[in-house]
């Protein structure tokens, strides 16, 4: 069970670089400013992992101020999808996001045929 709303309209991306869990507000915005880019209050989601994949924040901006889901699993480790070392970031969907925190083997979904809008294609 995870306790984050994960909005369908917001962007996912994970930053493709071990972080310090000890960041929080002020250290993890300083990375989407500086490394990724991106500006911190744009209603998308940034997804941090540690260097064992223990640990993970996602950082939002909610219209008032700042939020942050942080989980350590106990046991285990979290699976990233296949990404370039070259880039920082990796555009993630809100359904991958749930299987990576749910502990799902992102290789093994398989998907059935559906229609999907070409607006909604280019985020995925």
């Amino acid at each position: 069970m995870s306790l984050i709303h994960l909005p369908a309209n917001a962007r996912y991306y994970m930053y493709n670089k071990a972080t310090n869990m000890k960041c929080s507000f002020n250290g993890l915005t300083g990375i989407i400013r500086g490394e990724l880019g991106y500006s911190p209050i744009s209603g998308d989601l940034f997804i941090f992992f540690n260097k064992r994949r223990d640990q993970i924040k996602v950082l939002c901006f909610e219209g008032d101020g700042f939020a942050i889901f942080h989980k350590r699993l106990e046991k285990g480790s979290f699976e990233l999808p296949q990404a370039s070392s070259e880039t920082a970031e990796v555009l993630l969907t809100m359904e991958q996001l749930q299987f990576i925190l749910q502990g799902v083997v992102l290789s093994s979904v398989r998907r059935r045929e559906r229609y999907l809008h070409p607006i909604c294609a280019s985020a995925s």
